[in-house]
Parts: structure tokens; C-alpha cells; sequence
């Protein structure tokens, strides 16, 4: 009852939350398209491991975890992959064995069913475990070291608790030095975030999608943003916090 189907501009399918007065995905950008060219494919470009640890943030319709599964069986075949993503709306994880997906993950239905029924699932090549909770306590009980990160949670403005320094803080604790972090926000609060993180800040491009942002601990040969000019040009610029936002309530 609180959520209704909408058909982005790719022709596949997301959902609209009443809850958080959003859609889980760009509906310009498209729902596949926007995972495939704003997270999966510019994160693999950079991250070349053959066993990867993946935090999916937030499992939501699950686009980012399955678009992933169906970029390495035709481009990383025999690689190893652990996806984590936390998800507090069991409900709905409960509900994707019913969901309009789009034809390139039909090969995925058995993947879809399992996960919707067990929040699990297990093969050779792919591990997947849904952390049912609140993402910012789920997080701080991951034992494991992070290559990517999707930070894709609902933007800024409707969960502003997912983008704060501490959020950001507790995202570099299970982080490897070469993490790789792709999100669609570009806004100056949520880079300095990152940036006071020790996070390098870079612009993600795609020709599309509109653009977005990666981060790394580590130094990338990518177009780098300069945060110490644009904090010079806006002294009066913030990373967004948990005291901001308590704050503001």
C-alpha cells in the first residue's frame, strides 16, 4: 500500500515509496541503466580482483546485487563474489519473487526466488546476504573488508542519516584501502563527508546516465575534485552530520 510501480525511462520497472516520497531509482536514467553505468560498471572498470567483497547500500529491489551477478557471468567468468547489503523493509525483499524484473535477469529467477524466501543465497561463484535492520547498526557488524561500495540509498533529503560523516566513517572501518564507492549524489555536503573521511573524491561520468561520484582511500587516475578549492570558494560549506541533522529536527 505504500509503494506503486513506475516505468522509467528504459522501460524497466521500479517502485515509488510513499514512505520516502521517492522511487528507488532515476527515472530519467532508468532503472538497469542507471546500476549498470552509474555503479556496477565504473566500479569493475577500477576493481580488478578476482574475489570481491561487494556492500550493496541499500538491497532495496536489488537491482545493484542481480545487474552485478549479470555483468560477471558474461565478463568475470569464474570470479568470486560476496555481496552484503543491508535492507530494513523485509516485506519487500519478501515480495521481489513477484516482481516485473527485466528480461536480463531472467536468468537470475532462481537467484530472486531464494533470496526473497531466505534472504540468502549461495553458489560456486556468488554469495549474497541480506542484513535485515537498520543499515547504520547492520554496517558496524561486518567482520569482512569492503572492495565497492554502492552507496545508493535513498537520496540526502528523505534518509539524510545514510550520508553523514559518521555514516561515511563507519563505511571506511570495513573498507580496504582500494575501496572503490560509487554513488549518484554530487552534492558538496556529502562529498566533504566523504572528503573529511579520507576519501579522494572523483567524478563519475557516463554518457548514459547523468553523473555521479566515486570515492576511494586510495588514488585513482580519474578526474579528481578539488575539495580543498571548493571549500575555499564556499567557506561556508558543511559535511553533512549526525548533529546537523538532530539539529534540524
Amino acid at each position: 500500500m505504500l509503494k506503486e510501480i513506475v516505468t522509467t525511462n528504459d522501460g524497466t520497472l521500479t517502485l515509488y515509496s510513499k514512505e520516502f516520497d521517492e522511487c528507488y531509482h532515476s527515472t530519467k536514467d532508468g532503472a538497469l541503466n542507471e546500476s549498470l553505468n552509474k555503479h556496477i560498471i565504473p566500479a569493475f572498470k577500477l576493481q580488478n580482483k578476482k574475489s570481491l567483497v561487494i556492500l550493496d547500500i541499500c538491497f532495496g529491489l536489488g537491482y545493484n546485487t542481480l545487474s552485478t551477478i549479470y555483468y560477471y557471468k558474461r565478463y568475470r567468468k569464474g570470479a568470486k563474489v560476496h555481496i552484503i547489503s543491508p535492507e530494513f523493509d523485509k516485506g519487500l525483499v519478501e515480495s521481489l519473487k513477484n516482481f516485473s524484473y527485466p528480461k536480463e535477469f531472467d536468468e537470475l529467477k532462481d537467484i530472486i526466488y531464494k533470496i526473497s524466501n531466505d534472504f540468502y543465497y549461495e553458489d560456486e561463484n556468488f554469495k549474497i546476504d541480506i542484513l535485515l535492520g537498520d543499515a547504520r547498526e547492520e554496517v558496524k557488524k561486518i567482520e569482512k573488508k569492503i572492495d565497492i561500495i554502492y552507496q545508493d540509498a535513498f537520496s540526502p533529503k528523505k534518509n539524510p542519516l545514510l550520508w553523514t560523516k559518521e555514516w561515511f566513517r563507519d563505511l571506511k572501518r570495513v573498507s580496504n584501502k582500494d575501496v572503490i564507492l560509487t554513488t549518484y549524489s554530487v552534492a558538496t555536503p556529502i562529498r566533504l563527508a566523504l572528503y573529511e573521511n579520507g576519501f579522494n573524491i572523483y567524478k563519475l561520468q557516463s554518457a548514459t546516465t547523468r553523473g555521479g561520484t566515486i570515492a576511494s582511500l586510495s588514488k585513482l587516475n580519474l578526474e579528481e575534485v578539488d575539495m580543498e578549492l571548493k571549500k575555499k570558494r564556499n567557506p561556508n560549506a558543511r559535511a553533512l552530520s549526525d548533529d546537523y541533522i538532530a539539529s534540524s529536527n
